[in-house]
């Protein structure tokens, strides 16, 4: 389903989703029409979901970044899963095997926010967190 040509599209796109058909075209020996049909088609497909873009939550005023593991205590999952939709804090959501149930990536401006929050989560179970001290890659 997927060729060479479409993994070097890929990662192309991933290190930046706004470069141009025809630069990738350059790149994996094709024209900037072939490259966007095999990206419409891998779009269609579903290995591509979505273009977005990483924001630097520090310059954002959001210094503060939790990785957060849920251990649910109780059939609240659905409630759980329309709170995390409804969060804007927690950027990443990832139901998990292993120690815990989920876990989250949250960004926070300030301590006090990283405390209201935690305090959300016990209403649907207890909770353990991990504070980024810095990003080295992505």
């Amino acid at each position: 389903m997927i060729d060479q040509t479409d993994q070097q599209i890929l990662i192309c796109l991933q290190k930046n989703s706004r470069m141009q058909w025809q630069e990738i075209g350059k790149i994996v020996h094709l024209t900037g029409q072939a490259v966007a049909a095999r990206i419409l088609r891998m779009q269609d497909d579903g290995v591509i979901e979505a273009f977005t873009v990483n924001l630097n939550y520090e310059k954002l005023g959001q210094s503060i970044t939790a990785f957060i593991t849920i251990f649910m205590k109780s059939a609240e999952h659905c409630k759980f899963l329309n709170f995390l939709s409804a969060c804007e804090a927690i950027e990443e959501a990832h139901r998990i095997s292993g120690e815990g149930c989920y876990w989250l990536k949250a960004n926070l401006m300030n301590q006090k926010d990283l405390n209201n929050l935690l305090d959300t989560l016990l209403l649907y179970g207890n909770y353990k967190v991990n504070l980024s001290i810095s990003k080295v890659k992505g």
